[in-house]
């Protein structure tokens, strides 16, 4: 029994031996294993500083110095992240980090989007540049070029936003003028050029600037006569009436002026825009209702000449015999007349300016016998809109000029109609109604030749 117990404290004893054996060959596996971890990490540190050291002599992000747009902070904060064990949580800390550095728009305060032009901007504010310079548009300010540009007052004065991005040093030179895009509008150029888009179709949108230069070309194309046609015969003053030959003359003259003024009168309105497409009972009743207004303002643009003697005896004066009170009544009426030509003169209208004006004054809402005024009143909003936006590009310092010529259209509606048809077209049609003679030249589609003879 003895010798039994021996055998199997010595059996334990052996097995002891042979794990403790284990544990240590365990122990030592592990311990070089860790060498070999602690070793690996090491050595790509060491990489690392030297890959950044790299980097400090040849500039940050590459050894040609791209940065791919990081700068040093913010590459060595990338390059901690990727070698932290906890990278995959640190993108929240980078977001909070990067809305802590946002850089306002230096033109409206809103948060710029980058640099553009030189200068960081918001998207807007470089839109609105790059449109400005490369249409090369002129604004004009309201007040005293001094508004206030900011994220909620910026679209109030483009003059005002425009010399704002010069003055925080937005270049002119930086826009690329070779990738211009193609005009977005919802009518083409040619679709208009052809009378095409329909009412409704108002607004700016409609009317940018290479389009509203369109309309107004169709409308200078259409005048039948050049104006130095007109005045190149007669710009010299009138005889006087004493020398009979020589008054009878000037007389005829400026009554044949006057129907060649109602002609192109005539033949402009046939071939403006938008105009040949409505209804001839249309046509005929805006032309009736606005042929005085017209007329005025070829008047003005031809200079026809207003000497009151001529006038008087065109008018048929110095053949019957009349009261003072008659003859003191009809000359001021006459003044009436020149004063409105005068008045037009003086403010220089150029040709692009009277043609707008004369297609403003043909769409007239208020004539009488029309099936749908609120589609006249569109085609008037068209010529408004496009003089509206003429003022502003060619006469940007002049902010009330746009105002001073509207104004001078119900002027023109205070000279009677009678009183022009008296002056300049007695001799010629007598008694008949301009009028009736519009009627006839829009219904038979063609001039009329002098002397006139009704129904013809």
């Amino acid at each position: 029994m003895i010798g039994g117990q021996g055998r199997e404290h010595k059996g334990e004893r052996q097995e002891q031996r042979a794990e403790g054996l284990k544990k240590r060959e365990r122990a030592n596996r592990t311990g070089k294993d860790f060498q070999v971890v602690t070793t690996r990490r090491q050595r790509g540190e060491r990489r690392r500083v030297s890959e950044n050291m790299a980097m400090v002599s040849g500039g940050w992000g590459n050894p040609n110095g791209d940065t791919n747009g990081l700068g040093e902070k913010a590459y060595l904060r990338r390059e901690e992240e990727e070698s932290s064990p906890q990278a995959g949580s640190s993108d929240v800390d980078v977001g909070d980090e990067d809305k802590a550095c946002v850089v306002d728009c230096v033109v409206c305060g809103d948060k710029s989007s980058g640099k553009h032009y030189g200068v960081f901007t918001c998207e807007g504010c470089k839109s609105f540049f790059k449109r400005s310079i490369r249409r090369n548009l002129n604004y004009s300010c309201r007040s005293n070029r001094e508004c206030q540009i900011d994220q909620h007052h910026r679209n109030q004065c483009q003059y005002c936003r425009l010399k704002k991005c010069f003055r925080v040093g937005m270049r002119k030179e930086a826009v690329q003028r070779g990738r211009i895009p193609p005009a977005h509008s919802g009518i083409s150029p040619n679709t208009l050029a052809a009378g095409g888009g329909g009412p409704g179709h108002i607004g700016a949108d409609y009317f940018n600037g290479q389009q509203v230069s369109e309309l107004i070309s169709q409308l200078l194309r259409a005048e039948p006569y050049p104006s130095s046609r007109y005045v190149t015969p007669y710009g010299q003053p009138q005889m006087q009436a004493s020398a009979s030959g020589a008054s009878v003359m000037g007389i005829d003259s400026i009554c044949e002026l006057a129907a060649r003024l109602l002609f192109s009168t005539i033949e402009w309105a046939r071939n403006i825009p938008y105009f040949p497409e409505l209804p001839v009972s249309e046509q005929v009743a805006l032309l009736r209702l606005s042929w005085s207004e017209l007329f005025i303002l070829n008047a003005a643009q031809s200079a026809l000449p207003l000497h009151m003697a001529p006038l008087l005896a065109a008018a048929g004066f110095h053949s019957s015999p009349m009261s003072a009170e008659r003859v003191v009544s009809f000359m001021d009426q006459v003044r009436v007349f020149q004063d409105q030509v005068d008045k037009l003169n003086r403010l220089q209208v150029d040709s692009a300016e009277y043609s707008c004006l004369k297609a403003i004054a043909l769409f007239s809402p208020d004539a009488c016998g029309l099936t749908d005024p609120s589609h006249v009143e569109s085609l008037q909003e068209k010529a408004q809109v496009a003089l509206t936006e003429y003022e502003r590009l060619q006469y940007p310092n002049q902010p009330q000029r746009f105002g001073r010529l509207l104004l001078r259209l119900p002027a023109l509606r205070a000279v009677p109609a009678n009183l022009i048809s008296q002056l300049f077209f007695m001799r010629l049609v007598g008694k008949t109604p301009i009028e009736t003679l519009i009627r006839d030249m829009q219904l038979s589609g063609s001039s009329i030749s002098w002397p006139y003879v009704p129904g013809q």
